[in-house]
């Protein structure tokens, strides 16, 4: 085969497939965003440390030129308050795109990629997204032993909010392998996704009524996922464009993920 489908767009593809089956439809939006849509909208106050230069990129702006900021997105959250805005309630949907903050290292790159679920109906509880965060995981992993733990955390655009940690195992080679209850002897708990129950603030910032409507968000990186499920160990490897990285991690363009064949299927 002469090309090869870049794993994370098969991830991608794998996520949506998931969501897509469990009644999530997706959502885009734009990758520049104003300062209101990307912070204020999500109950970020002016005074937040990931408003700062060091952690954003903010467009330049001509001088005289008075118009609000805008910045490269640094997440996908925004995409949920458009959606909200011009759909109303109730909703559910995912929201895959580039998100972009200031960071290097083997495991942050300067763009990376992020998939962020919102579900907005009445009655709605954090039973409910720990349920859909099970079921995406074992679907995606593939593996029915997937064990979930949650702990108490901090979004300001989420009330109450909670990390998610998923159980592994450590095999012969000493690779992480998830499964397991993260409490049994040569197991452990690995941070994998922030989420909590929408805010309060979030909900009427988008135009809805929050003593009717209620809902859970969460967000993880796709590259995080793709690194976990194929075993790749650098994050910087993905952006680098080395054709022998692509022609040995990559995907034939025939293995379509779909969750009767297995969404990684091929690879």
């Amino acid at each position: 085969r002469q090309g090869t489908i870049h794993p994370i767009s098969q991830v991608t593809e794998e996520v949506t497939a998931i969501f897509a089956d469990m009644g999530f439809a997706v959502a885009e939006g734009p990758q520049i965003e104003s300062d209101w849509y990307n912070f204020d909208a999500l109950n970020i106050p002016g005074h937040h440390p990931a408003r700062a230069e060091m952690d954003t990129f903010y467009t330049h702006r001509a001088a005289g030129d008075d118009r609000p900021p805008h910045v490269l997105r640094t997440h996908t959250s925004p995409v949920q308050i458009r959606s909200m805005e011009a759909n109303g309630a109730p909703i559910r949907i995912i929201c895959p795109g580039r998100v972009y903050r200031a960071d290097y290292d083997q495991t942050h790159t300067p763009m990376f990629h992020q998939v962020e679920g919102l579900v907005i109906d009445r009655d709605i509880h954090l039973g409910h997204l720990k349920w859909t965060l099970e079921t995406f995981l074992k679907a995606f992993f593939e593996r029915d032993d997937i064990v979930l733990r949650l702990r108490p955390s901090y979004f300001p655009f989420t009330e109450p909010s909670v990390e998610v940690d998923v159980g592994f195992a450590i095999d012969g080679k000493g690779k992480r392998i998830l499964g397991g209850s993260g409490d049994a002897p040569g197991h452990g708990w690995m941070e994998l996704l922030g989420s909590g129950m929408v805010n309060r603030r979030v909900i009427e910032m988008s135009g809805l009524d929050p003593d009717q409507w209620q809902g859970f968000a969460f967000g993880v990186g796709v590259d995080r996922l793709a690194m976990l499920k194929y075993g790749m160990d650098d994050l910087r490897a993905f952006f680098d464009g080395d054709v022998r990285w692509l022609q040995h991690y990559g995907f034939s363009a025939y293995d379509q993920p779909t969750l009767s064949a297995g969404v990684g299927a091929g690879a």
